[in-house]
């Protein structure tokens, strides 16, 4: 059987030779005769294989490329391409994250990863997998056995919701294999231990992307007042609380967010520690408040979900880290993230300086922060780097 073939224009070929994954609608001469989600050869302009990727045909992004090369693929070779996908990811984490006190990690990373439109995050022995495109779902169950056969036994599967990239996935989520006895399951990070639930908390259930962020927070937190605004399940909170703050705020919308970061925050802490959680809106929270706070955490949801989100998002960005200017004591410390993919990093900053410039507080960058490496970033994809952060010192 011959597999479906997308022909570039002359000359679009360049971004490919350069493996960039992404092929963009208007570099295409001739358009596969296949579906939504199948895998296609993709041809230069003189028909000459480049590699398979995932057509969309209702995309911008009508092709994401899978595997790049010059050799036709072999209808049996597809399971063991999938399971050396998976393996690798496998072996980086293996080698710099997985421990005696971390079993929770990203495990597929999109295109960081090299397979586009897969996000799995494994929480001890449970993986939760997010699938963004067609593609990706046409190779479920091929998935399924690549992560099982690493070890991995419980998989869940959960739409991401609102995505610009979610293209019609007709999986219903839930459970991919048998279900553990519950969907709470404890993890560990750094030696702190948390509890995620599987089915009902954002994202795949836990914020994994701030792990060292979280760690170099609790070396500016002793004899520190903190305030953990969009606290969600309490990660920054604790390790706040293990680095000697005197004080600890956590502050989120979730009424269910803020009981399991009570929860967490008891699950490490065998006696009473000064923390206290606060069910509001943090924008409204940051205007309201008397309190004086030595550390502020701004972490905050995607405020642009999209390109055309921007100006909106910026404008939220800058109103929120002004407020935080305004609230934070002298010789204070702000972290504050952006985890919005279409906000690059020199915005990012161009935001944070005109908050800076508004409040007129003299105001020092000590580390600018990113990702960590179970988020590797594809050197050829920079679009990967979605989360942004600095750690501002505030005279």
């Amino acid at each position: 059987m011959i597999m479906p073939q997308l022909v570039l224009k002359a000359g679009k070929e360049r971004a490919l030779l350069k493996q960039h994954p992404w092929i963009f609608s208007g570099a295409i001469k001739q358009l596969p005769q296949a579906e939504n989600g199948d895998i296609v050869q993709v041809l230069d302009n003189h028909n000459h294989l480049l590699g398979y990727g995932f057509f969309s045909p209702q995309s911008q992004i009508t092709c994401r490329m899978i595997a790049f090369t010059r050799t036709p693929f072999q209808a049996n070779e597809w399971q063991n391409f999938w399971q050396q996908k998976v393996e690798k990811a496998f072996q980086l984490r293996q080698r710099y994250i997985i421990t005696s006190l971390t079993n929770a990690y990203r495990l597929l990373h999109a295109e960081g990863d090299f397979l586009p439109g897969v996000i799995v995050d494994v929480y001890n022995n449970i993986a939760v997998m997010q699938l963004l495109i067609k593609g990706t779902e046409r190779i479920c169950t091929q998935l399924v056995q690549a992560i099982q056969n690493i070890g991995i036994p419980y998989i869940y599967l959960k739409t991401k919701e609102n995505s610009t990239f979610l293209e019609n996935v007709n999986l219903p989520k839930g459970w991919l294999t048998q279900a553990p006895e519950s969907s709470l399951v404890h993890i560990k990070e750094h030696g702190f231990e948390f509890e995620v639930d599987i089915e009902k908390g954002q994202k795949t259930g836990f914020f994994l992307d701030q792990r060292e962020n979280r760690l170099l927070l609790q070396s500016y937190t002793q004899n520190q007042k903190v305030l953990n605004a969009f606290s969600y399940t309490g990660g920054f909170s604790v390790y706040a609380l293990a680095g000697g703050a005197t004080e600890v705020h956590s502050v989120d919308i979730s009424k269910e967010a803020t009981q399991l970061c009570e929860k967490n925050i008891q699950l490490n802490f065998a006696h009473h520690v000064p923390h206290q959680t606060f069910i509001a809106d943090c924008f409204d929270f940051l205007r309201q408040t008397q309190e004086q706070y030595n550390v502020i955490i701004l972490d905050p949801p995607a405020f642009a979900k999209s390109a055309k989100n921007v100006p909106n998002a910026s404008r939220g960005y800058k109103d929120l880290n002004l407020l935080a200017f305004r609230k934070i004591a002298p010789k204070g410390i702000v972290f504050t993230f952006s985890c919005s993919g279409n906000i690059d990093r020199d915005l990012f900053r161009k935001i944070i300086f005109a908050a800076a410039a508004d409040a007129g507080r003299e105001i020092r960058i000590l580390h600018q922060l990113t990702q960590p490496i179970d988020h590797p970033i594809n050197i050829y994809h920079p679009e990967g780097e979605y989360l942004k952060g600095l750690v501002l010192y505030v005279e």
